[in-house]
């Protein structure tokens, strides 16, 4: 055995040796030096560390400079008119508004229908007050559920044609939350490009693919929808587990204009997509009772069961605080189950003062269709429908 392994270390050795002789010469003076040199380097090199230790301040010395020692501004500014003058506003707010002792006429509210300062909501939401107190200290899913709650969940289902709704206290967390309830990582949205900031940040919590379409062009999103078709087509395995979902404003708040609802539910049963739309300036603008952009297409569309989820605002219209979601009790209990144990809810009176501004408005829209009903028709049979929500 030990003649065999001698042999074979010989002839490895000399094919080495062989190799080496056959290489150019100046190959073995190149590796020649990088070997010396990294000896030197094992050998010769030494930490340059420095021995001496930095002089210590005195006491005296540390306070002079602190003393002496000017921060920079966070922000810089120019000159006096730089700064925001910051306005001062006293009083109610209304059609008119007292500004820094003016009164200034109110071009900036979204108190639509002014319902603000109507005499007969405050005194309701006074009344709330006095019952319930200032707010409900705690979260939905423990101890902070209240019938005024309960209450006006059901009636904006009712008024909403619904079968359940669900409150948030405050309306930005309404669709921003909604959106990465029902679509996780892996799922994809197909959203417009002129959302607004809180259905920018729902999309973001989510973690879907987002695939954005020009502002309400429907060619482009059918061209996206036939895009993914085909990547569907190309994996059905993931495309079984993968959901899809589109969501639009009712009323863009960038933009100013409404969303071609008839043509998005076309979309969404030829390419099986789910439909969300978010009502925060459009609920109590469109449609002859307020309903939104559903309403607003009526004969179009089949109402609520076309779309899968409605987000709206109680504070525009309603001229209250807050928002609701609005579905199927299948998918309104989904969310509930997903944000209910962190929801608080804000003050119990104003959700008195929410329920009768969503009742006032009511009446005065319905009572005015109805009157010009009269005009036209002598004789009418019955009321509007949308009276007895």
């Amino acid at each position: 055995i030990t003649t065999m392994v001698t042999a074979q270390f010989s002839s490895v050795y000399g094919a080495v040796i062989g190799v080496v002789l056959e290489a150019p010469a100046y190959h073995l003076v190149l590796e020649g030096l990088l070997i010396v040199w990294i000896v030197y380097l094992i050998a010769f090199s030494r930490s340059y560390r420095s021995s001496s230790k930095p002089d210590e301040l005195t006491r005296g010395e540390e306070e002079e400079l602190i003393r002496d020692w000017q921060p920079e501004p966070l922000v810089r500014v120019g000159n006096d008119e730089e700064v925001l003058q910051t306005r001062i506003v006293s009083g109610a707010i209304g059609p008119y508004a007292q500004v820094d002792g003016k009164k200034c006429l109110n071009l900036a509210s979204l108190n639509f229908l002014g319902l603000l300062g109507n005499k007969e909501i405050e005194n309701a939401a006074t009344k709330s007050l006095s019952k319930y107190g200032v707010g409900s200290c705690g979260p939905r899913g423990f101890y902070g559920t209240f019938d005024v709650h309960l209450e006006l969940e059901k009636q904006l289902a009712e008024f909403m044609n619904t079968e359940e709704a669900i409150l948030y206290a405050y309306n930005f967390p309404s669709i921003a939350s909604a959106i990465p309830a029902y679509s996780k990582r892996g799922d994809i949205i197909f959203v417009d490009e002129g959302v607004c900031f809180a259905i920018q940040k729902g999309l973001q919590a989510s973690r879907s693919v987002v695939r954005r379409f020009r502002h309400n062009d429907m060619e482009d999103l059918e061209k996206l929808l036939k895009q993914q078709q085909l990547e569907d087509e190309r994996n059905p395995k993931k495309a079984r587990v993968t959901r899809r979902f589109m969501v639009v404003e009712g009323l863009y708040m960038n933009y100013g204009d409404i969303c071609p609802l008839p043509q998005l539910i076309e979309l969404k049963y030829k390419y099986k997509v789910r439909l969300f739309i978010d009502e925060t300036v459009s609920f109590g603008v469109l449609g002859a009772c307020g309903r939104g952009v559903t309403e607003h297409f009526v004969g179009q569309v089949n109402g609520m069961k076309d779309v899968d989820l409605i987000s709206a605002s109680l504070e525009t219209s309603v001229a209250s605080v807050g928002g609701f979601c609005c579905g199927t009790s299948y998918v309104i209990d989904h969310q509930v189950s997903s944000v209910f144990l962190w929801l608080s809810l804000y003050l119990l009176s104003l959700f008195t003062h929410s329920f009768v501004c969503l009742f006032v408005y009511s009446i005065r829209i319905c009572l005015s269709d109805y009157l010009l009903a009269c005009l036209f028709c002598p004789f009418p049979f019955s009321l509007p429908a949308c009276l007895f929500f």
